[in-house]
């Protein structure tokens, strides 16, 4: 399949293993341990296929059409995960899946990230456009907005709390058209080839590539269904609270992309490529992913809403004001990426005991 490399050849392969192994786990009614495992191992595969194949497709744009890309094909996974939690009545896993992938992304991914890009800078500063870190803090802000506010009347014990269903649903599609303005102007003004950037040429040809990312995408929602049949059994076996499952495990496979691409673009040099997509995976969960399935939620079992705990409310007012201190002025030192991280192994502490 094109001009890959023996190692990628053999990734692809022991990823293949990995789903079909998660599926005769699955169907063969193995323990639910081994089962969530290999589930867990196979998403993070296949996360990692979607990257590698929208890398190659997004070479043939700009920066910001390649973050954009990544972050909505890379999002497939948790875009599923969520679909069948709130299916099975799962909402406490749904709710900080979404909220752990915001928090992932703004904390622990950008910091590695700029841990990295700092590191191979010569003077150990990070320099990136400052438009989407700002662009990113303002649709971040938008959601809290509407978090917050939830928040405060359900505390108050005011008429509006009675109302939580149709608030959601009103700031789910006022969210939605302002992402989608935001993104038309975004990638209207996207221009420069990445490759051209990077002084590289895509791989795999268009056919390939499209090849990959369907069938990784068909793979990504079977496993999805997979995951969450064996969440609940096997955390329940570990010991874990399903708040440290849906805001770190589920986070953090489902997030396998960023993962690796941003660490790897920034590892290359690429700090525009590399914040874009990771910022770009931000924004698309906080003002896209989140209000969709807030609306997707109303045809489901369990209906999804801008209601959180209180605790997650002010995690995520706190990430964004970080995000917007940290990245805002388009430079990071390797110190302000270690705080971000620290952040989130603390909040990740915390749900031990949730």
């Amino acid at each position: 399949m094109g001009a890959l490399s023996a190692r990628e050849r053999a990734a692809l392969g022991a990823i293949a293993l990995a789903t079909a192994l998660a599926g005769v786990a699955n169907y063969g009614s193995w323990a639910a341990v081994p089962r969530f495992a290999l589930a867990t191992i196979a998403l993070a595969g296949l996360a990692w296929v979607v990257s590698f194949a929208t890398e190659q497709l997004g070479e043939r744009f700009g920066p910001g059409v390649t973050g954009m890309l990544q972050s909505t094909l890379g999002n497939l996974p948790e875009l599923f995960v969520v679909i069948f939690a709130l299916q099975k009545g799962q909402l406490v896993v749904a709710q900080t899946a979404i909220v752990g992938s915001m928090l992932a992304n703004a904390m622990l991914v950008l910091g590695l990230v700029i841990v990295v890009g700092a590191r191979r800078s010569s003077d150990g500063v990070m320099r990136f456009s400052k438009r989407l870190p700002r662009d990113t803090t303002t649709l971040l802000l938008l959601t809290v907005f509407i978090i917050v506010l939830l928040a405060l009347s359900l505390g108050a014990h005011d008429p509006a709390s009675h109302h939580v269903k149709t608030i959601s649903a009103v700031g789910a599609v006022c969210l939605l058209l302002v992402y989608v303005a935001w993104a038309f102007d975004y990638l209207r003004k996207d221009t420069a080839p990445a490759a051209a950037e990077a002084g590289e040429r895509p791989r795999l040809p268009l056919a390939s590539t499209l090849a990959l990312l369907g069938g990784a995408g068909v793979a990504a929602a079977f496993v999805s269904d997979w995951f969450i049949a064996a969440l609940e059994p096997a955390i329940s076996q570990l010991g874990l609270s399903q708040a440290f499952a849906g805001l770190v495990i589920v986070a953090i496979a489902g997030n396998a992309v960023e993962n690796t691409a941003g660490l790897v673009l920034a590892w290359k040099g690429q700090a525009d490529l590399a914040i874009s997509v990771v910022k770009n995976s931000v924004a698309q969960i906080a003002a896209f992913l989140f209000p969709a399935l807030v609306l997707i939620s109303f045809a489901l079992a369990t209906t999804l809403t801008f209601s959180l705990a209180p605790v997650y409310t002010g995690a995520l007012g706190l990430s964004a004001l970080a995000l917007w201190q940290v990245s805002g002025d388009g430079r990071a030192a390797e110190f302000e990426g270690w705080a971000l991280v620290s952040m989130y192994v603390i909040l990740a502490t915390l749900t031990l005991y949730e």
